[in-house]
């Protein structure tokens, strides 16, 4: 069963070797395991529904709790300390699209908010139900998952927008297919939040983001339909799936997604290269991009990730052995890891393999084969549940992403962990970074940070408390990325933590041009209130 204040499924745990738990505790103190409120005491305090009744609309207590929040740290302090408001006054699960328009109907009629929800794993608010005299509706697509049709011919394959990544994937690779799509969120999130929201893959890198994987749809908005024919290029004036990509539910709700497949590829392999430190791994790294090999990933992890990654894997043996082996290559301290993926046919994963690591050995580093890019692979959806675990010796951890160019990656990455590190007096906080998406012109960056839950008896004065630790980081790292140039989200989207921040780069004008696709959508205002704009 999906865990309701916390990651993933509550039969899967992620536990932390001993002397990973020292490591923590050497660098930002000791934890105190919160005290947790239980589902059966939130459900208590869940207040009437504002709804008036329809045979579509449940307003159970648990079923309003489970649609209440996304995975943003402030939302697991909301769930966990059990103050949950505002909440959600009904959720439906719609079947077909004419009850998506009989809801859109509905709401619009009792003068109800609507939230388009997919696998409820947004990090920066996209799904919570703001404050307000008006009721709120929360549509769960999870009913509309199918696959509709699929053409092996043109490569596009047409689903029901509510399909989570792994019954996505499941329905491709039967027919010998992938989407090649896999955020961190990958088993939980849907086809229609990666939209949404503009999501990126972990191998976006070989496949390409959502948008260049997004063909065509369906959006049922307050005003009408909205269909996107999926053309392999058109010169029809502007692209309107660009108006829906990133639109986070401000313009309607997305039904049906077609998509551009991929065959599976023969076969697929990742390789880890260690260099003497973060300069070299920059310089490899952009130099194996900008020759156009055919990877399907790249991910560079600076000085500080790198230890802290071979820290939490345990298997101190084996991570001893390889910290030797690389010591007696010139390999020490400040050492960075590169990983590097392949995918498709066996004689052009040969090639640039070949190159690839060729770069990598000019610019210093040593190869260390495949066992840990493997083993990373193998975990990289279970990464997640670490947050529970952490959460529950008494530490909060939370990420934050920007892009910018080659030129300004060094300075981006300085001036957000600098911030972190100086953002909280009498507590530290341990801050690590990766780029994890990378392309000819420049980086996404992917920061890290750790940092201890207030100590308390009282929950709901730890939740205070710890949110306002996170109010202090999350500002001082947000104001750093606008400061340094950087687009405050390459992947996580806006929703309502990255509003604030959004006019500096989209400018007065492009603001007002937001606002009218909203109106021009959703006259009346209902669709995720107070999202994105």
């Amino acid at each position: 069963m999906r865990r309701w204040n916390g990651w993933g499924d509550d039969t899967i745990t992620y536990p932390l070797p001993a002397s990973a738990a020292r490591f923590l505790e050497q660098l930002i103190g000791p934890g105190t395991p919160p005290q947790d409120v239980r589902l059966e005491e939130a459900a208590a305090a869940v207040p009437p529904s504002r709804l008036p009744v329809h045979p579509l609309v449940l307003d159970s207590p648990i079923e309003r709790i489970f649609h209440a929040r996304g995975q943003s740290l402030p939302d697991w302090i909301t769930l966990r300390c059990g103050d949950i408001h505002p909440l959600p006054d009904g959720v439906a699960y719609p079947s077909t699209e004419s009850e998506v328009r009989e809801l859109i109907g509905y709401a619009a009629a009792v003068g109800a908010g609507l939230i388009p929800y997919g696998g409820g794993t947004s990090v920066v608010g996209h799904i919570n139900p703001l404050p307000g005299d008006a009721p709120v509706l929360t549509v769960d697509m999870s009913r509309l998952s199918g696959l509709k049709r699929f053409d092996d011919i043109s490569h596009l394959a047409t689903f029901g927008a509510g399909i989570t990544g792994p019954d996505l994937e499941a329905q491709l690779r039967a027919r010998g297919f992938t989407l090649g799509h896999f955020p961190q969120s990958f088993e939980l999130s849907t086809l229609g939040g990666w939209i949404a929201t503009r999501s990126s893959g972990q191998q976006s890198l070989g496949y390409g983001r959502i948008e260049k994987l997004f063909a065509g749809g369906k959006l049922e908005s307050p005003a009408g339909s909205l269909e996107l024919p999926a053309f392999p290029a058109s010169a029809a004036g502007p692209d309107l799936r660009e108006v829906v990509l990133g639109s986070e539910g401000r313009l309607g709700i997305l039904t049906e997604a077609t998509v551009r497949v991929t065959p599976l590829p023969e076969s697929e392999n990742f390789h880890a290269v260690f260099f003497p430190g973060f300069e070299q791994g920059l310089s490899a790294a952009r130099q194996i991009v900008q020759a156009r090999l055919p990877l399907s990933m790249l991910r560079l992890s600076t000085p500080t990730e790198t230890e802290t990654t071979l820290a939490l894997a345990g298997h101190e043996y084996l991570i001893g052995l390889l910290e030797r082996l690389l010591a007696l290559r010139g390999v020490k301290d400040n050492k960075c890891m590169l990983l590097l993926g392949f995918a498709g046919r066996d004689a052009v994963i040969k090639t640039s393999r070949k190159e690839a690591l060729n770069i990598a050995d000019n610019c210093g580093g040593i190869r260390a084969g495949r066992t840990l890019g493997s083993r990373w692979h193998k975990n990289r959806f279970r990464t997640p549940y670490l947050r529970n675990t952490l959460w529950e010796m008494g530490y909060a951890i939370d990420t934050l992403e920007t892009a910018t160019g080659w030129d300004n990656i060094p300075a981006m990455i300085e001036a957000i962990e600098s911030a972190l590190r100086s953002a909280l007096e009498n507590e530290q906080v341990h801050v690590f970074t990766h780029l994890s998406h990378l392309y000819p012109y420049g980086s996404s960056l992917y920061t890290t940070y750790l940092f201890r839950l207030a100590s308390n008896p009282d929950r709901r004065k730890v939740a205070s408390e710890t949110l306002r630790r996170w109010q202090t980081l999350k500002m001082a790292a947000s104001q750093a990325i606008v400061a340094q140039g950087g687009t405050i989200s390459h992947q996580h989207g806006i929703g309502t933590d990255h509003l604030p921040y959004l006019p500096a780069e989209k400018g007065k004008l492009g603001m007002a041009a937001l606002a009218g696709l909203c109106k021009q959508f959703d006259p009346i205002g209902i669709m995720n209130p107070g999202k994105l704009v």
